[in-house]
C-alpha cells in the first residue's frame, strides 16, 4: 500500500476516516522529494537500529509547527491522529517515532541547517507556481519571548542567562522584554515569506534591514525603524521604489505634512506583513522560543516561515 493511502478495511469502517482536508491540500502543493533528500542528511553515517524515514519525520517537524505541540505532544498525535499518519506517511503498522527520536531528529536537523534549506526549496518550487511576486517587499519585526524565565534585572540592565546566552534585553511600549526579535520579509502579492533572520531582541530593525532585502523586488515598505539615509540611497540607485517610512529626529522634531501622509499611506500597504505574526502567535502559538538554543530555534524560525508559506499556498490553491 502506498503511504497515506486507506487500507480496504478503513474505507469499509468509514471513508471520512482520517480526512484531513488542510493536510491533504498542504500536501499537494509541493514535491515533497527534495525536501526528503535534503532530510536525509541528518541520518548520514548514524550507527545502532535502522532510523525512521526522513520523509516522514521531517513532515512530523511542520505538523508540530503547525498545531503548535511539543515533542510528547507530537509523539501521542502521531499514535492517535490516523490524519497525521497519512500526512507523513506512516503505515497504520509502522511504529512512529517517540519524543525523544523526535527531539533528537530536530536537534541534529537544526545543526545541519536543514529546516533553513527546506525553506528555500519549498521557495523555489512555489516562484516555479508563480506565486512568489515581487512587486514589492514587505519588513517587519516581532519580539519572541525567551524559554527561560527573565533573568533577575536587579543584577544589572542586561544581564543575561548562561543558559540561553542568545536572548537578550529590550524595552518597547514602555516595558521590558527578554528573548528574541523576528525579522521578516514577505512578498506584496501573496504576503508569502521570503527571508527572516532571529536576533537577539536588542538588535533593531534597520541593521537587518539589508538581509531581508531580496535584489529583486520593485519596492521595499517598511516603518519608520528601518529608515537609512544610506538604504533610501542604495534603492534609489538600483531603481527600487523606496516606501520606508519617515521618522522624526533632532533637525526635524516635527514631519511635515507631506512625510505625514506618506507615512499613512505606506502603512496601509506594509500592514500585510502582520499578518505574518498573527498567524505564528494565535495559530501556531509560537509566541515564545521552544529551545535555549539559539541554532534550534532559528530552525524553528524556518519551520514557522515554511508552514506559513504552504498554508497560504494550499489556500491559494483551494480559493
Amino acid at each position: 500500500m502506498a503511504a497515506g493511502q486507506l487500507s480496504l478495511a478503513e474505507v469499509l469502517m468509514d471513508p471520512r476516516l482520517g480526512v484531513n482536508a488542510r493536510l491533504e491540500a498542504i500536501a499537494k502543493v509541493i514535491d515533497w522529494g527534495p525536501l526528503e533528500r535534503l532530510a536525509e542528511q541528518v541520518h548520514a553515517g548514524g550507527k545502532g537500529r535502522p532510523p525512521y524515514r526522513a520523509g516522514p519525520m521531517i513532515k512530523a517537524l511542520y505538523l508540530q509547527m503547525l498545531y503548535g505541540l511539543s515533542d510528547p505532544g507530537l509523539e501521542e498525535a502521531l499514535i492517535d491522529r490516523l490524519s497525521f499518519r497519512r500526512f507523513c506517511g506512516f503505515e497504520l503498522d509502522e511504529r512512529t517515532p517517540d519524543e525523544t527520536t523526535i527531539c533528537r531528529f530536530r536537534g541534529v536537523a537544526a545543526r545541519l541547517g536543514v529546516m533553513g534549506a527546506c525553506f528555500e526549496e519549498v521557495n523555489r518550487q512555489l516562484d516555479a507556481k508563480g506565486l512568489i511576486v515581487r512587486k514589492g517587499t514587505l519588513m517587519d519585526a516581532t519580539l519572541l519571548a525567551a524559554a527561560s524565565r527573565k533573568p533577575d534585572i536587579k543584577k544589572g540592565k542586561g544581564a543575561r542567562l548562561e543558559r540561553e546566552p542568545g536572548a537578550s534585553w529590550t524595552r518597547k511600549n514602555g516595558r521590558s522584554h527578554f528573548g528574541y526579535r523576528l525579522h521578516v520579509a514577505t512578498d506584496q502579492g501573496f504576503n508569502l515569506i521570503r527571508k527572516l533572520v532571529l536576533t537577539p531582541a536588542n538588535i533593531a530593525e534597520s541593521p537587518v534591514g539589508e538581509a531581508l532585502i531580496s535584489g529583486d523586488e520593485k519596492a521595499v515598505y517598511a516603518d519608520k525603524g528601518y529608515e537609512n539615509k544610506h538604504r533610501r540611497a542604495r534603492l534609489k540607485a538600483a531603481g527600487v521604489k523606496d516606501r520606508i517610512c519617515h521618522r522624526a529626529n533632532k533637525h526635524q522634531p516635527q514631519l511635515p505634512h507631506w512625510k505625514t501622509q506618506r507615512n499613512k499611506l505606506i502603512a496601509k500597504r506594509r500592514a500585510m506583513v502582520e499578518q505574518v505574526f498573527g498567524t505564528a502567535k494565535r495559530v501556531f502559538g509560537y509566541a515564545r522560543a521552544r529551545s535555549v538554543n539559539f541554532a534550534i530555534n532559528l530552525a524553528d524560525a524556518f519551520r514557522m516561515a515554511t508552514v506559513f508559506n504552504l498554508r497560504r499556498a494550499a489556500g491559494l490553491a483551494t480559493a
